[in-house]
Order: C-alpha cells, then structure tokens, then sequence
C-alpha cells in the first residue's frame, strides 16, 4: 500500500497534477506577464515585494513599476501612494503592503488609480491562543504551527517554511503583529530555550514587517524566578521582570511586547496582592517602555458574583480609566460577555477616554460551529465597528472610538483570536479562510463594505484554473453563476446562524460539550450559575430574555445617552437583541404581529431553511470548483444542516416546556424528541472528558 502511494504522488509530480487543498488560500499562483521592478533601495522586505510583483504581475506585460521610500507627512507608518506606475512609502514594510494591494487590484479587477491609502489601526495583530505542547485552544484546525512541546523546541526546515508561508499570507492582507502563545499562559514561555524559538519564529516574521508578541503569566517570577511573591510594586519582581525583558529584546530586537490574561478564570495577577490592574500594568509598561514595547492588558474579568456577568468589565476597568501608562491598551471582546453570535458593543468601547482602548475579536469560531459550520465573519465585525456608541455625540462608532481619530491615543489597535493549525488548509474549512482575510482588510480599513471582502476572497481564492468544467466562460457564466451566489450565501451565513442558534438576543445557551450543539437546558448542581445557559435566557412561565433595565441588573446604564434610554424602550429596542436587554411574556407582539413564541420559532426554522438553500447554492457550483474542495465543503454543509435542525429541536422543545404553547403548524415538525437530544447531549459531554 506504502509503495503504491509513493508510486501516485510521483505520477502526479511528473504529471504536474496536485489535489487542491487549499493550502495557498487566496495566494493560489497564477500565470504572470513580464515586468520591470525597481528601487533604489535595498532590503529584504523590498526584496519581497519586488519578487511578489515579478512573480504575480497581471498587467501591462514589460511595463516599469517604481518602488520608492519617501517623506511624507500624510503617510501613517506602513501607509502607501499607489499608481498605475508605482508605489511609495514612508517604509519597506509600506511598498510591501503595497505590491499586495496593487496585485490584489490586478486579480479582482479593481482600479489602479492614483490613490494614497493608510491603515485604520496601526497595530493589526493576530492572537494565538496555542500551547507549548502543541494544542490550541479553542482550535480547529489542528495543532499549533508554532509549538510542537518543551522538549521539542528544535528549529526544522519544515517550520521555517511554514512560518515564513504564515509572514506572507499575513502580510498580504496588512497584518502586522503576531502573539505566539495562549492568553492562558505557560510561565515556561519566558524560559531561555522557549525564548530561542520565539526568536526564530521572529526571524521569519520580520521581513514582512510582522513583529513578534508574548502572552505572558503575571506569576511567573514566583513560578521560574524563584521570588516569593509576583507583587507588581515590590522591587525586586520590578527587577526580575526588566532583566527577563531585556534578555528577550537582545533575542528579538523588534519584539513587540506582553499580552496578559491576569485575575481571570484563575489567572493568577496584581489582585493576588491587593493591587490594582494598573498597578500589575504600568509595572510591565516600565520594563517594555525603554525599547518601544507595549503590554496589552485584557479586560475579560469577571468573578462568581450576583452582578451581572455583561456588567463586570465596565464595572473593573472604568474607575481606572487615566491610571494607565500611555504603552499600556486594555483589550477589549466585542461583545461584554464572550464572542457570542450576537452581542451589543461592550459598553467599554468609548466610555474609556483616557486609556487606550483595543477590539479583540475571534476568527476561530469557538460559539459559531467551530471549523463544521459556514459562517462569514465579516458582516458581524462590520455591525459591530459601525455601533454607534454616542460618547462624542453622533458618528462616535466604535471604530472612530478605538483608531484615533477621536481620542488622542499614542497608539490605535485591534487583534483577532486566530483561527490557524497545521491542518493542510490552515483553518478546518475552505470557507473559514475567508474569516482571516476578513479580519485583515478590516483591521486595515474599517470602512470596507464586507459584500466587498466576500468578493475579493472568492475571486482570489477560487477561479477559472480551478474549474472542472473547462467549457466555461468565466468573465460571463462565472460571476453570475458562481461569484455572485457564493457571495450571497456568505454574507447570509453570519445571520442564518443566529437564526437556528439564538435568535432574538438570546445567548450562550450552548452544551457543554466544548461549546458545540444546543444545550439550554445544562445546569448541574453546584455549577456556577454565570457559567450555565438558564442564567442567561431566563425562561419560566411568564416568558424569556435577561431583564438588563433599570427593573433588573440595570446593565444598560453603562451605555452613552441616547443609546442607553432606546435600549430600555421594549418598543424601539432592536428586535436582534430583545431578549438580551428584556425578559418578555411568549405573548409579547412583535412588530410584525406575530407572539414572541411564533416568532422564535419562525426564526429558528428560517435558519434551517437557509442553511438547506445553502447547500443548494454550493452543490450548483460543482463545475466551477475543483474537486477536492467541493467535496470538502460539500460534506461540511451536509454536518452544518444536520446541526441546524438539531438546534431549532432542541431550543423549542426545550422552551416549549414553559410556554406551553404550539409550534405554528406550517411549520416543520420536530425531528428529534427531548429525550433523545439530553441524552445526544450526555453522550456529547462523556466523551469529551
């Protein structure tokens, strides 16, 4: 059998046939024309652009195109001036950048015109939340490209090759900044050979302009330093933590500074000791601070209290807001409670003038199907960067909250949770793909429509090379059969889920099982109550939803006026966020007449519908798509579908219970029974412990 498959993978070498299996997501290579690329200057990084645009060019064939490093005063670093005839920067990484956007043009059918571009955010940065030993959390896709364990730290061939694969997809969409570890982190990281690696991975980063970050543990002087305490103000932890800092910038010379998870889920931080967020902050800002270095300092802290989980963050970090070191960023989630479908903003976003204030948000699909379910990220950080917050009055979204633009802030930020493992695609599903370059052109551009980033995606990465039907005319049957389909059902997916998950604002209603499946009924015994779905939907007899009014927990008060009196009106609240603000009676009409219970169950069947339609669309496209990926999604919509149905069963079955009242009978009847989902769900749990 080993000798056969040899014997394949020779033919097909010699044949010049190669399965797709999306390893060179939307960099797929393309034939190219000659061109004439110059530059006065000479880098590494230059040298990358120029080979990118030698190797892709799609333009005029032998025409000259000019790379220049300039002074420019309305460049922002990694800013660029595109033209027809060239590119000019303020930096190397800037005509990199560059080459990118201009061969980005050529392959979608986009303008080159004569055009100044710079990025929203200055730092736009991937968050690994990877372990020494190789596994990711919250991971999908296989284990860590970075990490393979702590005894097996050596440096390979391989590794060099695929991270520098991971510099160059990164930088193609204008990412800037990678954290190589868990938020969860290991004190083992700031050991000297853990280090070493890190410095290599660096090494390959570095020339396409991406630096290089640590998430770090606030306890590790105690845990690898030998001190008796991690006391942020006591001076020999001040001592211990500027001598590990300057051991990692003679490793790294350009590395980027601390990601902290501290006093949260256990995470050990300055609380430990009667101090203060800022105080275990500025701490580590002191020791970065000489060398440019930034800590970024994560708001996601809750304790088991009677307040209201969405409260808690608001409640921790705004009575510090000013206290921090100028290199210090609070990271913020999206959402106030944890990445959930749908979230309102975190009311942090804009309420914190005076500190620098980060978006963190997950590409890795933890509570949206994981690496099975198809759902387009795009259209959710597009609603969440457009939320008006109202701190400055009207057009305070909270992108013009967090860039810079409103708040005089040294540095402007964002991160996303990454979604990357060494499976062969990268990312678990072809589709998920597009959630990184998603979050790349949106950390670039935060005005970008995401109908244009589905678009540029599917162009890029699928296209007439890959179709199995070589009759084709792609300019004319390709967009309108193919493109434009493919597009819609992407920037349906985020909403479908929603539909079939948790419509309405209800949230985080899932099983236990790993966040995976519907699980609204889990509450075993001595479980902290914040940490099970009934604390969150609230159903009884009388109705459903979290009453966040001035009547309940009173979480709306930390929104900006005149956001915060519409979320407390039932009758101009959003209807997608209902039941996140109010509890209401399963009579409650809604604004198309139908009762709050026929509406949930109309939207959780919608959902199913959409996800049925959207294996329709994909099974329609089969000609335009090669054969190993069509497959490949194909079976991964067939799983999506089957969890749908199961969701729209579970939830109404299971709130059924307290309304007592029928599923509208156009409506599709159960598939399952309540018995047989608890115990799908029971076996879910076993064995996933």
């Amino acid at each position: 059998m080993k000798l056969l498959t040899i014997l394949l993978a020779c033919f097909l070498i010699s044949t010049g046939i190669y399965a797709e299996n999306g390893h060179n997501l939307w960099l797929r290579a393309k034939s190219s024309v000659p061109v004439e690329v110059t530059c006065a200057k000479k880098s590494p990084t230059i040298d990358i652009a120029i080979n990118e645009l030698k190797n892709g060019w799609q333009g005029k064939t032998g025409q000259t195109i000019e790379l220049k490093v300039i002074k420019d005063k309305l460049l922002k670093e990694d800013g660029f001036r595109l033209s027809k005839d060239g590119i000019q920067a303020t930096t190397d990484a800037g005509l990199l950048y560059g080459a990118y956007e201009m061969l980005r043009r050529q392959y979608t059918g986009q303008e080159i015109r004569n055009e100044l571009i710079n990025p929203d955010y200055n730092l736009r940065m991937l968050n690994h939340w990877d372990n020494l030993n190789g596994s990711v959390e919250r991971g999908y896709a296989g284990r860590s490209i970075f990490w393979h364990g702590i005894d097996s730290l050596q440096v390979t061939s391989g590794d060099l090759k695929l991270w520098k694969e991971y510099a160059r997809t990164n930088a193609s969409v204008g990412i800037n900044g990678t954290v190589l570890n868990n938020v969860n982190a290991s004190p083992s990281v700031l050991t000297t050979p853990v280090l070493e690696r890190a410095k290599a991975v660096a090494d390959e980063l570095r020339p396409y302009g991406i630096k290089t970050y640590l998430a770090v543990n606030f306890a590790s002087p105690e845990v690898i330093g030998g001190l008796e305490t991690a006391d942020p103000l006591d001076p020999e932890v001040k001592a211990w933590w500027n001598e590990k800092v300057k051991e990692i910038y003679d490793l790294i010379p350009d590395f980027g500074g601390f990601l902290v998870k501290a006093n949260s889920e256990g995470q050990p931080g300055p609380q430990n000791f009667g101090r203060t967020h800022a105080d275990g902050a500025n701490m580590m800002a002191e020791a970065l601070e000489p060398y440019n270095g930034i800590v970024m300092w994560r708001a996601f802290v809750y304790d088991p209290s009677d307040e209201d989980r969405a409260k808690q963050a608001y409640n921790e970090f705004m009575p510090l807001d000013g206290q921090f070191h100028d290199n210090v960023i609070i990271q913020v989630k999206n959402g106030p409670i944890d990445f959930q479908p749908r979230e309102p903003f975190s009311p942090l976003f804009g309420a914190m003038k005076k500190t620098t204030v980060m978006p963190e948000l997950q590409i890795t699909m933890e509570y949206l199907g994981q690496s099975v379910h198809l759902v387009f990220l795009g259209t959710m950080w597009e609603e969440f960067l457009k939320s008006e917050t109202w701190q400055e009055g009207a057009g305070s979204t909270v992108a013009r909250c967090t860039d810079g633009s409103i708040f005089n802030q040294k540095y402007s930020a964002i991160a996303g949770v990454a979604n990357i493992g060494l499976d062969d695609n990268w990312c678990g599903h072809d589709f998920a793909q597009a959630n990184w370059y998603a979050f790349g052109r949106q950390a670039w551009d935060h005005s970008i429509s995401s109908a244009q980033i589905a678009e540029e995606w599917i162009k890029l990465t699928f296209g007439p090379d890959s179709f199995n039907d070589k009759e084709i005319t792609p300019e004319i049957e390709w967009n309108l059969a193919f493109v434009e389909p493919v597009k819609n059902m992407m920037l349906e997916s985020r909403e479908a889920t929603v539909n079939y998950m948790m419509p309405l604002g209800l949230h985080h209603i899932f099983s236990a099982h790993a966040h995976y499946g519907p699980g609204p009924w889990w509450a075993p015994p001595g479980m902290r109550k914040d940490w099970t779905p009934p604390y969150y939907h609230q159903a009884d007899s009388l109705g459903i939803g979290f009453d966040r009014t001035a009547a309940g927990s009173n979480a709306i008060s930390q929104y900006h006026e005149p956001l915060a009196t519409q979320l407390s009106n039932v009758n101009v609240c959003p209807e997608s966020l209902l039941l996140w603000f109010h509890h209401l009676p399963w009579d409650y009409q809604m604004k198309n007449g139908r009762s709050l219970w026929d509406e949930m169950c109309y939207r959780y069947d919608a959902g199913v519908k959409q996800v049925r339609n959207f294996q329709q669309v994909w099974d329609r496209t089969e000609r335009f798509v090669d054969p190993e990926r069509f497959a490949a999604v194909q079976h991964k919509l067939t799983e999506q579908s089957m969890n749908a149905l199961e969701w729209k069963d579970a939830c109404l079955l299971y709130f059924q219970q307290f309304s007592k009242l029928p599923i509208p009978y156009e409506l599709e009847r159960p598939m399952h029974t309540m018995d047989e989902l608890l115990k799908r769900d029971r076996q879910r749990v076993r064995a996933s412990q």
